[in-house]
């Protein structure tokens, strides 16, 4: 008798799983049975991108973020401008910004060879995110799957729905609500600047303009960053361990060693003060933070069932 009703729960989780996958919800176990060495050849791939270029695991990050933010996780940022289509690659807050598209190019070409016509771009970028952080250190969590790729993509979206450099706490928190994130998530998501670097066209403003910034910092980077000219100058985001995924970022704010603009914003005298102070002190809430919020932020919008395609070309539409 209890076999017989285990199977039959087994069965029904499955039927569950399935009509999960069809009603809109993702599944880890989406390519369980179709594409079942999916994980290791993202991670293989991840693995030697960022064994050769560290910043590789913040660039693929970032390009998850400003993929979900623009119409949901579907792929179109990784979608190139053609003579009759207007992509995301261009729009201001991309433009000579993100990166690491040949990374997802040669994953992806690896998953097609294993997997043809299976897995699709979208959730390829998810799980590649996720494996650049843990990677880099950071923290590892379960990525639901079943995401479907974009025939379209929006570069007024881009435009308007990406936070930018100089965006005041205010504009932060309702950037992220825009999309069913709250202000602690929005928070703990900031903390992916931990890794990475900035252009000194994006943190210009806060080194020379603004005053809730330690002066040997602001001074430090001056250096490296004119008043003008020299836009493209590189600084780490965490000054401190920069290519190490830890809760560092969160101790530079609070010594008012923050990048940019909108990362100070976070601690000066408002809402979200006492959580950077937490997260400062507190490696493993921030490490738990962080991965359940980027689960949410993977939620957004998906394409599922039949909605969209899966790109054999990360580049363009089949």
């Amino acid at each position: 008798m209890a076999t017989t009703c285990h199977g039959f729960v087994v069965l029904c989780f499955l039927a569950l799983l399935a009509c999960a996958a069809i009603n809109g919800q993702l599944s880890p176990t989406f390519y369980s049975s179709t594409c079942p060495n999916l994980q290791s050849i993202v991670r293989s791939g991840m693995t030697q991108a960022v064994n050769r270029e560290q910043r590789l695991g913040a660039s693929i990050l970032r390009l998850f973020f400003h993929d979900c933010f623009v119409n949901g996780c579907d792929g179109s940022i990784l979608l190139d401008d053609t003579a009759t289509f207007t992509g995301e690659k261009n729009a201001m807050p991309n433009a000579n910004s993100v990166r690491g598209f040949e990374v997802i190019d040669t994953i992806k070409s690896s998953v097609e060879a294993a997997c043809p016509t299976t897995v699709s771009c979208a959730d390829i970028l998810a799980l590649a995110a996720r494996d650049g952080v843990v990677l880099l250190g950071g923290p590892t969590w379960t990525v639901p799957l079943g995401r479907r790729d974009a025939t379209t993509a929006s570069q007024s979206a881009a435009n308007s729905n990406l936070p930018g450099p100089g965006f005041s706490l205010s504009q932060l928190i309702s950037s992220f609500a825009n999309k069913n994130l709250n202000a602690r998530d929005m928070t703990v998501l900031s903390g992916g600047h931990t890794i990475g670097l900035a252009r000194c066209v994006s943190f210009r403003p806060h080194i020379y303009n603004d005053t809730n910034i330690d002066p040997s910092f602001a001074s430090q980077r001056r250096q490296s960053c004119p008043s003008s000219g020299g836009d493209n100058n590189l600084a780490p985001l965490d000054l401190q361990t920069p290519t190490t995924f830890d809760n560092k970022y969160f101790q530079n704010l609070v010594a008012h060693r923050g990048l940019l603009h909108s990362d100070q914003e976070l601690f000066n005298n408002g809402s979200q003060d006492a959580l950077v102070q937490q997260y400062s002190t507190n490696a493993a809430a921030f490490a738990s933070d962080f991965a359940a919020a980027m689960v949410k932020m993977g939620n957004i919008s998906p394409l599922t069932g039949t909605s969209g395609e899966i790109r054999l070309n990360c580049r363009k539409v089949n």
